[in-house]
């Protein structure tokens, strides 16, 4: 015991200049990273950049880069030069398997920079509707009216066909039917909307009255739909519920 003793202090004693460097680089690195933090966070928010969690990372990626970069040869003898060229030689490999994480940041860098997707936004992708909460280095977090939160790749964004949406739009709720051929459309319509009307009432947007439309035919009919526009607390699913159940059984639908 005695001997480890003495063989830890002299090496502690030896290496004192290097662990003291290695501390203070650490303690300004993780300082400085967080200031950098704090301070993009305010800038972001009084800017018309994108304010997400994505260029954040990333600074304060290049920070910790930098500080181990400082300490590689002053604390454990390692040549910066010689580092970055096996890191060359290997990182091809690494690539291969690192391939979706790569094209998910790069995704992300293009999706904040070129202001495609912002924070606050209401975008519907591969059957996902929702708005935009944030987006990462990885993943875009959209949080759906059911305030379930959906992580999205970065690089589906890219690759997919994505709507951005009015909140009207986002809003909208359809529901279709069929009426008899013989129905007259604007009687239907009256009477759609004033059941309709009377069961919705304080669940739809004020300023979006229910619609009817009227499509085209088919075999058994005339098809159409109704138009309702959801309130942001207001599952889609329980307006068509509803609205259904209310039209349910009325003589002018066919069947």
């Amino acid at each position: 015991m005695t001997q480890f003793v003495h063989v830890m202090q002299s090496w502690l004693a030896s290496n004192a200049n290097r662990i003291i460097f290695l501390l203070v680089v650490l303690i300004a690195t993780a300082a400085i990273a967080y200031a950098a933090s704090k301070a993009l966070w305010r800038l972001l928010e009084h800017s018309q950049i994108p304010s997400a969690t994505f260029f954040v990372n990333i600074v304060i990626g290049i920070i910790w880069i930098i500080g181990a970069m400082m300490v590689l040869e002053p604390v454990f003898g390692i040549n910066p030069t010689t580092l970055s060229t096996a890191l060359g030689v290997g990182g091809l490999a690494v690539s291969f398997g690192l391939k979706d994480t790569i094209s998910n940041i790069v995704g992300g860098l293009g999706l904040m920079l070129g202001k495609v997707v912002q924070p606050g936004d209401l975008i519907s992708i591969a059957g996902i509707t929702g708005t935009v909460k944030d987006v990462t280095w990885r993943h875009t977090i959209v949080i759906d009216r059911a305030g379930e939160e959906m992580w999205i790749p970065n690089s589906l964004l890219n690759t997919s066909s994505l709507e951005k949406m009015t909140p009207a739009g986002e809003a909208l709720t359809r529901i279709p039917f069929v009426v008899k051929g013989t129905a007259d459309p604007a009687i239907v319509e009256q009477k759609i909307l004033a059941k309709v009307s009377r069961v919705t009432n304080g669940l739809v947007l004020p300023e979006r009255p229910t619609l009817v439309k009227f499509q085209g035919f088919d075999v058994t009919g005339i098809k159409g739909e109704i138009w309702v526009f959801a309130k942001q607390e207001v599952l889609p699913s329980t307006l068509q519920d509803l609205v259904t159940r209310t039209i349910a059984g009325e003589d002018f639908l066919a069947g």
